[in-house]
């Protein structure tokens, strides 16, 4: 089995999911349990870190959209950054980039959740 691991740290108010190895169905789990864990204790501003992933697959990928309705939901959002070619390229051909924001670096996504607390939005 490949491995995957996350790590989460908040930062500025907002929680920075870290990936790191393979996103796939056998490894997709422990996402959708940080996930659940985060949307539990209230924790809506998300910003997902892919420097350390090295692939993902249509599991991986389905994660994302199983929460991001209930996170909107409750005004928050799931930002993504950091994403080499190869997985932003997977991304960008299931056409994710209309669905979320992704930033080059995790400053910039943080950054926008900063501003729009300030526009109060």
């Amino acid at each position: 089995m490949a491995e995957f691991s996350t790590s989460i740290k908040d930062q500025s108010g907002v929680s920075v999911v870290y990936l790191n190895g393979y996103l796939d169905a056998h490894t997709a789990p422990m996402l959708e349990s940080n996930f659940s864990e985060l949307i539990s204790g209230g924790k809506f501003k998300i910003v997902v870190n892919f420097k350390d992933l090295v692939y993902i697959s249509s599991a991986g990928l389905g994660v994302f959209m199983a929460f991001i309705e209930k996170i909107r939901e409750n005004e928050g959002d799931i930002k993504l950054t950091t994403m080499n070619d190869k997985v932003y390229n997977i991304f960008d051909l299931l056409g994710f980039p209309l669905l979320y924001e992704i930033y080059k670096t995790e400053d910039d996504a943080i950054k926008k959740f900063v501003e729009t607390d300030k526009l109060g939005k």
